[in-house]
């Protein structure tokens, strides 16, 4: 299946209008924004993936590294319980048994991982300790940083423009609260956007946002094929 697989052209999707599909696991759900997994065992893909109370999914490694960021409720797996507002990262090679008592939602990345990237860790974004305070661009809570790919939360308030932005490795947002607009379009919470190599982008935030962004990743892509 491929779905928003070319790297090199701009998209975007409203998560809130998609439709979920059932996974091999019973009471796990998934909704799809991006996917190429037509070279097995490869499976790029970027998904929301939903837990019910009491559901989970079957011990399993991952080949090509999972990023994951908990949007509701409470993940959990043998290594620990990851609250809401968690972002984790389990490099190539790692793996986990994953479940949900409470039920939670989650934000995935799956064969997008850089195999340099070694290190398994997680973070707490709630953390306010964590946060770098910026009045004019907007406050940053820095989740990963390598030559290759940077990650990070944003939180912009009403009112700020971010002109002339540049991204030579392109750039991911996915917003969490607010909305905001650029040359082509409006997105609120919810929503997906991907900008190619090379993109420039003027910002309008139209209400309080806060997103995870994603940047440079997109100049060298990963593969394992």
């Amino acid at each position: 299946m491929k779905l928003n697989a070319d790297l090199t052209k701009r998209a975007c999707c409203d998560t809130t209008q998609q439709h979920w599909e059932n996974s091999p696991s019973v009471g796990v759900d998934r909704l799809r924004i991006e996917c190429d997994d037509e070279q097995p065992p490869v499976e790029r893909v970027t998904t929301i993936v939903r837990f019910a109370p009491g559901s989970q999914f079957s011990g399993h490694v991952h080949g090509g590294g999972e990023e994951f960021l908990v949007l509701q409720g409470t993940f959990s797996d043998q290594h620990a319980d990851f609250p809401a507002g968690s972002y984790v990262r389990n490099p190539k090679g790692t793996g986990h048994a994953p479940h949900s008592d409470e039920g939670c939602t989650i934000l995935v990345k799956l064969w997008q991982m850089h195999p340099d990237d070694k290190q398994q860790f997680s973070i707490n974004t709630l953390d306010e300790s964590l946060w770098k305070k910026n009045k004019l661009a907007g406050d940053t809570l820095p989740l990963f940083s390598a030559d290759y790919e940077s990650v990070c939360m944003i939180r912009w308030p009403a009112g700020t423009q971010l002109n002339n932005l540049e991204f030579p490795g392109g750039v991911e947002y996915f917003i969490l609260e607010g909305s905001f607009s650029d040359q082509q379009a409006s997105y609120t919470a919810g929503s997906w956007l991907r900008l190619p190599v090379n993109s420039t982008q003027d910002i309008n935030v139209l209400e309080d946002c806060l997103l995870l962004q994603k940047s440079g990743h997109l100049k060298k892509p990963v593969s394992y094929v």
